[in-house]
């Protein structure tokens, strides 16, 4: 997927919602259960009940090793069926892969050639021959860790040089010097609002990545005031806040009416912004 037809759907849509399928056995409908996949069941309702609303889904690999190769399954398959019924939908594979060389291209051979998701998520901690091997793929895309919100992020994230820029700063900032640069995007996490401003002087025009709305805490309202550019630029992730809204026969339903309210504010942020 290009960059040009990414913007053409989330303008088609009104939406710049992504839906995180991080999906529990243990938490999803009993009656599933009895299936010969539960979680690609699951999967497959979901995306089918959501997929007007949602401009991207990123199924989280961790959630799916965890079970063996029938996890890999289940994600091989929750791909190819987004693939062949939902085409223009852009596909993050939430892998965060990070290493050098050979191993990376192999990383990314894997996600972007086998499975065929359009980007994955990838570590920067061993710089650019770790990064760059996943950029080698044209018309793919390579989410990097920038800022996230999970606590243990400011351990070193946010830590000051001699200088006083911060480590993510100077992760972002190095980024842009890359080989097929443009091709990348970045995580920032919503919980960390006050620091989008800042973000956006250094990468104004790459999408932004953003977990942490809704269950994490993070405020939709406050993500788009510095985060939104020309190209409206954010993907809000939502994993556990839609497609665990019921536990019964009617999940489907429900995750669509959670994904449905977020739409419906994505949509009046868009028309005050670009109206």
């Amino acid at each position: 997927m290009t960059k040009k037809e990414l913007i053409y759907q989330i303008q088609a849509k009104k939406s710049f919602l992504c839906i995180g399928l991080d999906v529990d056995i243990d938490k999803i409908p009993s009656h599933l259960l009895d299936t010969e996949d539960p979680i690609f069941e699951f999967n497959k309702a979901i995306i089918d009940a959501t997929h007007d609303l949602a401009v991207a889904y990123k199924p989280n690999t961790a959630f799916y090793e965890a079970y063996g190769l029938k996890g890999w399954e289940s994600l091989s398959k929750t791909i190819d069926y987004l693939n062949q019924n939902y085409p223009s939908v852009f596909t993050i594979a939430d892998a965060k892969r990070g290493d050098i060389g050979n191993t990376s291209t192999r990383y990314a051979k894997a996600f972007f050639e086998d499975m065929e998701f359009d980007s994955v998520t990838v570590a920067p901690y061993m710089g650019s021959d770790s990064v760059e091997p996943f950029l080698a793929f044209e018309n793919k895309f390579t989410i990097m860790l920038a800022l996230t919100s999970n606590k243990g992020g400011l351990d070193f994230q946010v830590n000051k040089d001699k200088n006083g820029s911060t480590l993510y700063e100077n992760v972002l900032e190095t980024s842009l010097g890359w080989k097929n640069s443009e091709q990348l995007m970045y995580v920032v996490g919503a919980t960390r609002p006050e620091y989008f401003q800042r973000i956006r002087k250094i990468v104004p025009d790459h999408f932004l990545l953003v977990p942490g709305v809704g269950a994490q805490g993070g405020d939709l309202q406050s993500v788009c005031k510095f985060g939104l550019n020309q190209d409206i630029g954010l993907l809000i992730n939502s994993s556990r806040g839609i497609i665990y809204a019921s536990s019964e026969m009617d999940f489907a339903s429900k995750s669509r009416e959670k994904a449905k309210e977020l739409q419906s504010e994505m949509q009046i942020i868009l028309e005050k912004r670009f109206n």
